[in-house]
């Protein structure tokens, strides 16, 4: 027997022949070899039953043992005579009469060598010359489609561009240099470009005047290998042959909230939730995000009715009055005011006799007053800032008091870091020595990162620096489910500008740019904290009531 020490446990081994492919050499503990025991292993669902092959009783794979298999292997390498047959093991395997022994460990299959080296800069072949020129093709006559609505099939492989010459089409030609022209002018990587390039021949090696791609033809094709949809779709529509027949985002998205319903009251809530989006007569359209909130909020009293009434025209105004009332504060009167949208365009619609919210009063909105935030929740939103652009973002919230949208949607041009200013929703200010330093080291982080790009906007990620758009919002919300995030942090600022100027809303209208009823707000908002002289000082508060708008950070953003 012949052990292995180490400071694991000890595994014994022994030389011996396998049980499982009755190959000679070393064996574990279970009397198998190395191959045969990670053939046994659970993750490949290997189960115990009759070979096809020998008629054994030991764990398959596909119906044949691993015995069986590798003398499969052996008769395909003397009696392939094709290049597939030279890497299909599956019609051996019926064909196998006898075994040859082998010993156990000697089988390690490489890969084959490359017919051309690899690029390595100047060492090795030359990259592949620009595509040329090309324009729109030109043609004199159409050959009609007879059947337009038949899906068509893309698969990869039918052309490698890397071993072979591309397909002799003027609308590929076309497309590959609309893609270089791109991927020039926004600074894509050699991996991107390539994966561009051989998507477009996969949809365009057989593309004729007349035709439309369909994006549910190829999409799943392109998103199962992990490549980018989105420049597909931007060099097909610059060609105009991009048909995109996708469900929109909004429908897919109320059809999974409707599924739980029963036809009879997902039918007029499909309805109210289109025209709330869409608009109608006497009724302005209004965002997907509206219609979607809207939504969310009617879903749970309308589950709850719907297992005990099967009509909208069955709710009274006692249910309206009774789930309102478990409520409280803003999602009261959300729900309220979503509840009375929908009855009111059942009641127009005919859906409903009688408008049970006619009859419902909220009373008088209630605005709150904001506190000051803590040492401790300004100091948990500077330890989540652990990136170049999370410290940014919290540096423009709580000392420019920026809007994440606003924060999203900075320029390079809106940087003046010469003359210290900074451009911010079309109001300059200057910039802070905290402000002026971590601006700093994101644009150094931006020219390292990505050195090529083209997009202009100050913030920019590894999706938006292949684009010309902004970042997408959750790249900036880094302090989500904290209870100081960008949003409470430019609030924050703000009532600390309120509180050092005695409540003046026409001094925070000249400071912050923002409206006159908002700047009233903020300051009535300061004259309540200011009558108590503990809300207006928290304790262990780390600002001073009199700062200046523009002032070095204090010791806590300084950590940044």
């Amino acid at each position: 027997m012949v052990t292995r020490e180490g400071t694991g446990p000890r595994i014994a081994r022994s030389v011996t022949s396998c049980a499982e492919c009755l190959a000679w050499g070393q064996t574990y503990a279970q009397g198998v070899c190395l191959a045969c025991y990670n053939f046994a292993a659970a993750r490949f669902g290997h189960h115990v039953g009759e070979c096809g092959g020998c008629r054994r009783r030991v764990r398959l794979k596909r119906g044949y043992c691993r015995l069986c298999w590798c003398q499969a292997r052996l008769d395909r390498d003397l009696a392939a005579e094709d290049p597939r047959s030279k890497v299909v093991l599956a019609p051996f395997l019926a064909k196998v009469r006898c075994h040859q022994l082998f010993l156990a460990d000697m089988y390690h299959p490489r890969a084959r060598p490359r017919a051309v080296p690899r690029r390595r800069g100047a060492k090795g072949r030359p990259p592949k010359p620009p595509p040329a020129v090309a324009v729109r093709p030109r043609t004199d006559w159409v050959q009609l489609t007879l059947f337009t609505d038949l899906p068509r099939t893309y698969r990869y492989g039918s052309v490698d561009l890397r071993s072979a010459s591309r397909p002799d089409n003027p609308w590929l030609a076309w497309a590959l240099y609309l893609a270089h022209a791109m991927a020039e002018s926004r600074g894509f990587t050699p991996i991107v470009r390539r994966t561009l390039n051989r998507n477009l021949v996969m949809l365009l090696a057989n593309h004729a005047e007349g035709e439309m791609v369909r994006v549910s033809d190829f999409h799943h094709v392109i998103t199962h290998r992990g490549a980018s949809l989105i420049h597909v779709l931007d060099v097909l529509a610059t060609m105009g042959i991009l048909h995109d027949d996708r469900p929109p985002v909004f429908d897919t998205w109320l059809e999974s909230k409707l599924d739980t319903f029963p036809p009879t009251i997902a039918s007029p809530l499909r309805g109210w939730a289109r025209v709330v989006r869409d608009g109608g007569p006497r009724r302005r359209p209004r965002r997907p995000g509206t219609a979607m909130a809207y939504l969310n909020a009617v879903r749970p009293a309308l589950q709850a009715w719907s297992a005990t009434y099967a009509h909208l025209r069955e709710i009274t105004d006692d249910d309206i009055v009774a789930y309102l009332d478990t409520l409280h504060g803003e999602p009261r009167r959300t729900a309220a005011v979503a509840l009375r949208s929908l009855f009111r365009w059942a009641k127009q619609q005919g859906v409903i006799f009688r408008n049970p919210c006619r009859r419902v009063r909220l009373g008088k909105r209630t605005v709150p007053v904001w506190q000051r935030l803590s040492d401790e929740d300004i100091t948990r939103a500077v330890q989540a800032a652990s990136t170049p652009q999370a410290r940014l973002c919290v540096t423009l919230a709580a000392v420019h008091a920026a809007r994440p949208g606003q924060i999203r949607a900075l320029r390079l041009d809106d940087v003046d870091l010469g003359n210290r200013r900074l451009t911010i929703a079309g109001r300059t200010r200057p910039l802070d020595e905290l402000t002026y330093r971590v601006l700093v080291e994101w644009l150094n982080h931006r020219r390292s990162r990505w050195p090529h790009t083209a997009n202009t906007h100050l913030l920019i990620s590894k999706e938006s620096a292949l684009r010309h758009g902004p970042v997408s919002a959750p790249f900036i919300r880094n302090s989500r489910g904290l209870p100081a995030n960008l949003e409470r942090l430019r609030i924050d600022r703000q009532l600390e500008e309120a509180l050092a100027c005695d409540g003046d809303p026409l001094h925070l209208t000249a400071v912050f740019g923002i409206a006159e009823q908002t700047a009233i707000r903020y300051a009535t908002n300061a004259r309540q904290l200011l009558e108590d002289d503990h809300a207006a000082t928290p304790p262990g508060s780390w600002r001073t009531p009199a700062s200046d708008p523009h002032n070095e950070a204090d010791e806590h953003l300084g950590s940044l």
